[in-house]
């Protein structure tokens, strides 16, 4: 067979269900060994919506993603995808096409080294110089990309080695097990929480990597310890659970600034310091940490940790409960989760136009069902979702928080879709980043991949405005003009909806949730609620 035949039996080995992807010269025999595989091509309108997609289509399913791509151009396209899948740590398999090697040694047309160029921001990356690796480059690239901390891998393949002749056949597909956490590390965490005066535990994206929200939650309850989540943790503990705190990560004192000022021992559960850096929780460094998680503490200066339990994250929470002794509850906390309850209660009323924040979050979790996926954008509506977006379960609510790049929503929600095509599809963004991938409405529709997009539109790059105002008090160089979002989603052949007064916004969500295509709701925000929020913060007393 040739060796692009191979290289998409090896694929179909690994279990790919989708590559994502734009079809380019260098790869027409990568597209002609897809004809009667088991493997659907998506094809997209930009290489990093292509991208995107395989990142959150990897993120909700545990299982790496493929996104596909030509050379030079082609490739480039995928870098800021592929870098947010690899500091998100989403399993991902970039793949492009590249030119013959016969010219990969001198300046030739569209050629770039690619496989250097993927290295700083990926996991692995190679170049498949002969047809016989191909078993092996492939099987790695899938064992590393869904490996803790999983994220990014990239295959470069030269056109003529695609079409040479080769008689192999994949390698069997053998995942690496978490290893059981050490008795020690697991009865000396058990003794310092057992002795502790008010721990909390802060609950990153490693505990939804690991399905071990479950186990997470009955930690909580078992030893009376309130938790705090990441923002890419959302729903890693449902919001509804006595000992839940909220989300923490603003870069302002928040309501749960003052639960890590209060706490004695701090519980890093599945947390990746690349969510919300330790200084911002730890200033002073005086306080006692106890990691937890799959793989071993990275080194800063704010995150000195007393003892590390690693190794598989449901069975270190389960051990360490069953040993640890706690007194009956007594969550002095509580007046934390009290005082955001409050707030996200306070403007689900109001009837003005633009609509506030906490109005717009408030009647999109009314529409939803509990299952149903939320996938943000990043920009100001990212900070009131994280902060104010109530989550019940995980991986419903999808953020960008490690390299947190704008322009994920819309592809980001036809992968969810695809991924749950049972379950409803909110894209949340900013006017901004809608416009960065707006032309994959095109690609759903295609696809007839039903989808809800919700734009909190200001005309501008509302967090930036935002951080310019509190710091300097006037804003520079922010603002811009947008079309006309509802005739923009018409032309494409969605439904276009415009929110003229918010009392129209809830059953305007509702409506577009049961349409059965892609609908783009237009929602002015008042955005002058950002400034109020940082005030409020300022001058925040704690209610404990």
């Amino acid at each position: 067979m040739k060796a692009a035949e191979l290289f998409v039996k090896c694929l179909e080995n690994e279990g790919v269900e989708y590559i994502f992807g734009i079809p380019g010269e260098e790869n027409l025999d990568v597209m002609e060994a897809l004809h009667g595989s088991s493997i659907r091509f998506i094809t997209t309108r930009h290489e990093q919506g292509a991208a995107f997609m395989a990142d959150v289509y990897g993120r909700l399913t545990g299982r790496a993603s493929v996104c596909l791509s030509t050379l030079g151009p082609g490739a480039t396209n995928l870098i800021t995808a592929v870098a947010d899948a690899n500091l998100d740590h989403a399993p991902l398999v970039a793949i492009a096409g590249q030119a013959s090697t016969e010219r990969l040694h001198k300046e030739s047309h569209q050629v770039l080294d690619l496989q250097s160029i993927f290295l700083p921001f990926t996991k692995y990356s190679s170049r498949l110089l002969t047809p016989n690796i191909i078993p092996e480059v492939v099987r790695k690239a899938f064992k590393l990309a869904q490996t803790e901390k999983s994220g990014a891998c990239f295959i470069e393949f030269p056109e003529n080695i695609a079409s040479m002749e080769i008689d192999a056949a994949p390698l069997a597909v053998r995942q690496p097990v978490p290893p059981e956490p050490a008795d020690e590390s697991v009865r000396r965490a058990a003794q310092i929480i057992s002795e502790a005066r008010t721990p909390l535990v802060l609950a990153g994206n490693g505990v939804v990597r690991a399905r071990a929200s479950e186990h997470l939650a009955r930690f909580a309850e078992l030893l009376h310890i309130p938790v705090t989540n990441t923002f890419m943790a959302k729903g890693a503990i449902p919001f509804k659970h006595p000992m839940t705190l909220g989300t923490a990560g603003l870069q302002s004192h928040d309501y749960i600034s003052c639960g890590f000022k209060n706490a004695d021992v701090v519980i890093c559960v599945g947390y990746d310091l690349v969510e919300y850096h330790p200084h911002l929780w730890h200033p002073n460094g005086d306080r006692t940490i106890i990691h937890i998680d799959a793989t071993p503490a990275e080194v800063d200066a704010s995150y000195c940790i007393e003892v590390g339990v690693i190794g598989d994250i449901r069975h270190s929470l389960d051990r360490i409960a069953r040993l640890a002794r706690r007194p009956q509850p007594q969550h002095p906390l509580r007046p934390l989760r009290e005082a955001l309850v409050e707030e996200m209660n306070r403007h689900r009323k109001d009837r003005e136009v633009p609509v506030k924040p906490q109005k717009i979050i408030w009647d999109l979790r009314t529409a939803m069902e509990l299952d149903d996926i939320v996938i943000c954008d990043v920009g100001a509506h990212k900070i009131w979702m994280a902060r104010m977006f109530r989550c019940e379960k995980p991986n419903t609510c999808i953020i960008s928080n490690g390299f947190a790049s704008m322009g994920i929503a819309v592809p980001g929600a036809i992968a969810a879709k695809l991924a749950h095509p049972g379950r409803g599809v909110v894209a949340v963004t900013g006017d901004a980043g809608f416009m960065m991938n707006s032309q994959e409405i095109e690609t759903a529709l295609r696809l007839n991949v039903p989808i809800v997009i919700l734009i909190w539109n200001d005309n501008g790059y509302g967090l930036i405005e935002w951080k310019q105002m509190h710091t300097f008090g006037r804003a520079s160089h922010v603002k811009f003009t947008n079309p006309d979002f509802v005739q923009y989603a018409r032309a494409f052949g969605a439904k276009g909806y415009r929110v003229d007064s918010a009392e129209d916004l809830l059953p305007t969500l509702k409506q577009a949730l049961a349409d059965n295509t892609v609908s783009i709701i237009d929602c002015p925000v008042d955005y002058s609620e950002n400034l109020a929020l940082t005030q409020k913060l300022g001058e925040m007393v704690c209610p404990i």
